[in-house]
């Protein structure tokens, strides 16, 4: 057990950093942080964790007495806090830094990498291995259902030891591909001494620091490499370059899974789920495990792809750790999901708000599909703010047209990043163009109030809204809740 210090961190509020600042508290750290906005859904359960928070971003917040400053990658190197830092002569380091110090000894991190699905796959891992007995420790970057939190500090497990002695207590992590800090340029699941790995998907993002797709694979191929021969790596056998990367680079055991009757790319996978059915309580499949059929079980989420997530964390938990099949399995129905990930924030109506952390064109689409599926009655409007790197260029102009099929109405609400080359910048107008020519009614909003405007005049009983945005989007789903609920609220009768 380390002394207590006082840690202050850079640029708290976002989902990895409030996640390690709750951790350092539970591990009797006296913590402050400091951010712009304290913004949900990690700003307001900051204070509840325990942690001191400082509004924006000032050199008196940074004093001789603190033992150790982390520094988030929203801070560039100019940054008052941290140029107080520095000249102070104050040690500090950013999150994979602090969580190797602090977090990763005497464990087996279970590290889920990967484009999309990262947040939901470790919630699950995390959750079937608690379900097991296992008592992981975790750090997630958004809020499970099941724990309320998306941290907990490792605790030792003596039964898990001696049933499984090649494993010390798993640690669940959210294997983020972003850069660390402004002074560590790689990728931050490079830090995380990886002993069992998840890799769900590699698909083009983060542009802003792989400017090609090269770039952004090679981060994935380092990844794979450090695992070591006595590790683990559970690989999704429907992605052509998570099969090509692992195939190319692994040292470690590998085991493949896919959804039944999905192309594999000349992978075998042990690992097969077939879709059963879907409705509104979510989905039931039958499992295969090394080709013998191993039951039917159901998961309360729509969509293929958190099929294939469950898949993944049934294998990594199962092969990596040695829970019980069976009790990982029937675990799956108890899970609680995540915020932002397809959560149903209300119902006013008739008319059910979900909210989902969708950008990525791909995420986009299965989250889309996923809610057609829940709900096959009335139509699905969409409120989509483009707001990260990716989503605010025009690299994916063409797959954002595709994306949005499953949709009945689009609202586009204005780029979130100002100041970008016209020919770099995502064209709204090209997007609604092209969505209207697929039967698609589609409007590009001037201003978020606008987008509000426009989905309280379309949306009828029956109907699902879903908002998308990797952001606040203005707090547009409390709005619409509360326009909704007033006696004044109007809704359309969908004609």
């Amino acid at each position: 057990m380390q002394a207590p210090m006082r840690i202050h961190l850079v640029g708290v509020s976002g989902t990895g950093m409030g996640a390690l600042a709750g951790l350092l508290v539970e591990l009797g750290h006296h913590v402050s942080g400091s951010d712009t906005a304290f913004e949900p859904p990690i700003g307001p359960e900051l204070l509840a964790w325990g942690v001191e928070c400082k509004t924006g971003y000032e050199a008196s917040h940074i004093t001789p007495a603190l033992d150790l400053v982390v520094v988030g990658n929203v801070c560039r190197k100019d940054n008052p806090e941290v140029l107080a830092a520095q000249a102070q002569g104050l040690p500090f380091t950013h999150i994979a830094g602090a969580l190797a110090r602090f977090a990763l000894p005497n464990t087996s991190p279970l590290v889920v990498a990967g484009t999309h699905g990262k947040t939901t796959t470790s919630s699950l891992c995390a959750w079937l291995l608690e379900q097991s007995g296992k008592t992981p420790g975790f750090l997630i970057g958004g809020l499970p259902g099941n724990f309320g939190r998306g941290f907990r500090s490792p605790k030792s497990d003596r039964k898990s030891l001696i049933r499984l002695a090649v494993r010390k207590t798993p640690m669940v992590l959210e294997g983020d591909e972003y850069d660390t800090a402004f002074f560590e340029k790689t990728a931050k699941f490079l830090h995380y001494q990886a002993e069992v790995a998840i890799i769900t998907s590699i698909e083009h993002d983060h542009i802003d620091i792989y400017p090609d797709v090269a770039e952004y694979i090679a981060a994935f191929a380092a990844f794979v490499r450090q695992i070591p021969e006595t590790g683990l790596i559970v690989a999704n056998a429907n992605d052509p370059n998570v099969v090509r990367v692992v195939n190319e680079h692994a040292r470690a055991p590998v085991t493949f899974y896919s959804l039944e009757g999905a192309p594999t790319y000349g992978a075998i996978a042990p690992w097969v789920a077939a879709p059963v059915a879907t409705d509104a309580s979510g989905m039931s499949f039958d499992l295969f495990a090394g080709g013998v059929p191993a039951g039917r079980y159901a998961i309360p989420l729509s969509g293929t792809h958190n099929l294939q997530n469950a898949l993944a964390a049934l294998a990594a938990t199962t092969q990596g750790f040695g829970c019980d099949l069976v009790t990982a399995a029937r675990a799956l129905s108890s899970f609680k999901g995540v915020r932002r990930r397809q959560e149903l924030v209300g119902e006013v109506g008739g008319v059910r708000i979900y909210d989902d952390f969708a950008h990525h064109p791909t995420a986009v689409r299965e989250t889309l599909q996923a809610l057609r599926a829940r709900h096959s009655a009335g139509r699905l409007l969409v409120l989509f703010e483009p707001r990260s790197a990716t989503a605010c260029r025009n690299l994916h102009q063409a797959a954002y047209a595709e994306s949005f099929g499953a949709a009945d109405i689009v609202l586009l609400a204005p780029l979130g990043r100002k100041g970008l080359p016209e020919h770099e910048a995502l064209n709204l107008e090209i997007l609604r163009n092209a969505l209207e020519s697929r039967g698609i009614q589609a409007l590009a909003c001037t201003s978020i109030d606008e987008v509000l405007e426009a989905a309280l005049k379309l949306a009828a009983p029956g109907d699902s809204i879903a908002v998308l945005s990797n952001g606040a989007f203005g707090g547009i789903h409390g709005k619409l809740l509360a326009a909704l609920n007033q006696p004044t609220g109007h809704l359309s009768t969908g004609a």
